[in-house]
């Protein structure tokens, strides 16, 4: 696909709403990949990685090796979800600790708008894709209230964090860090970060490459033979990741993050009539509503753009 320079400042806009999606726990990435029209391409540009490149690299020079994987496309990508991680992180930690009901709400309404998109991607429905949505709505439910375990520290297990996260994140619906902090991980990642454990922290990227490069190849492969029903999979997966991002939680136990301070760890989805505080009913459906609005317009900004 050959683009000009305003298409590749596209790509990295996206890239900058992948990044501010990924720094929210219980958001993927991977959903406004998918609303945006650059999902598959993605999975495609990761998939191209692999030993073909070092030979192309030998007999047809640097030039072709990047053609194949899409290189252009790649960095403009990764450089918007970098600039936006490291732009924003501040901002939407203070927010979270700040305004929390009203940053979940207007998420909630980019889920709803992001699944409802996703879902009309499907050709044709059928029993199949029926039972493919409901399971990956049980999937992701079941995530969202699974109880964080107690896991071990070793190298091992820090690149298996890293491959599992790296995975979870550009799947739509499901959160990487939110993956970590289920698997007793999330705190001893940002700890090791904050800290600068090189050990730690390229072990991890390690297993981060490695998840990206092999688990796109298998999510590839899925859309190529079983397309409706990996797009209802990935639909369910939406759906069912609706209780994390409700923004009205009980806490029910805290963790004290690398900071020192008091964070929610467990928390239950409640009725805003059962909210401790002032709920702010009105402008988080508001806020929701301008959350499902933004989701349409980028979708038809994709549509225009292609």
């Amino acid at each position: 696909m050959k683009r000009t320079i305003k298409s590749y400042l596209g790509v990295t806009l996206r890239g900058l709403a992948m990044g501010a999606a990924d720094v929210v726990p219980g958001v993927s990435g991977g959903t406004i990949a998918f609303i945006t029209g650059i999902y598959e391409e993605f999975l495609n540009s990761l998939k191209s990685i692999n030993l073909d490149v070092v030979k192309t690299l030998k007999s047809d020079g640097i030039a072709n090796a990047w053609k194949q994987i899409n290189g252009n496309f790649l960095v403009a990508l990764f450089a918007g979800i970098g600039i936006s991680i490291i732009s924003l992180a501040k901002g939407i930690s203070f927010l979270l600790k700040t305004y929390p009901i009203l940053l979940w709400a207007f998420f909630f309404g980019l889920i709803i708008a992001s699944s409802i998109v996703i879902a009309k991607k499907i050709t044709k429905w059928s029993a199949g894709t029926i039972i493919s949505l409901t399971v990956g709505a049980a999937i992701a439910f079941y995530i969202t209230v699974a109880t964080p375990a107690q896991t071990p520290e070793a190298t091992w297990f820090v690149f298996l964090s890293g491959m599992v996260a790296i995975c979870a994140m550009i799947l739509p619906g499901i959160s990487g860090s939110f993956i970590l902090l289920l698997m007793g991980k999330y705190a001893f990642i940002i700890n090791s970060l904050s800290t600068f454990n090189i050990k730690v922290i390229i072990t991890f990227a390690l297993g981060c490459i490695a998840g990206l490069l092999s688990f796109s190849h298998v999510l590839s492969w899925m859309f190529k033979k079983y397309y409706n029903l990996t797009i209802a999979l990935l639909t369910g997966f939406m759906i069912g990741s609706l209780n994390k991002v409700w923004p009205w939680k009980l806490t029910t136990q805290w963790r004290t993050n690398s900071h020192g301070e008091q964070v929610p760890f467990l928390q239950e989805s409640i009725l805003p009539s059962a909210h401790e505080g002032e709920a702010l009913l009105l402008p988080a459906i508001l806020l929701a509503v301008v959350g499902f609005i933004l989701i349409i317009v980028m979708e038809k900004f994709s549509k225009q753009e292609a």
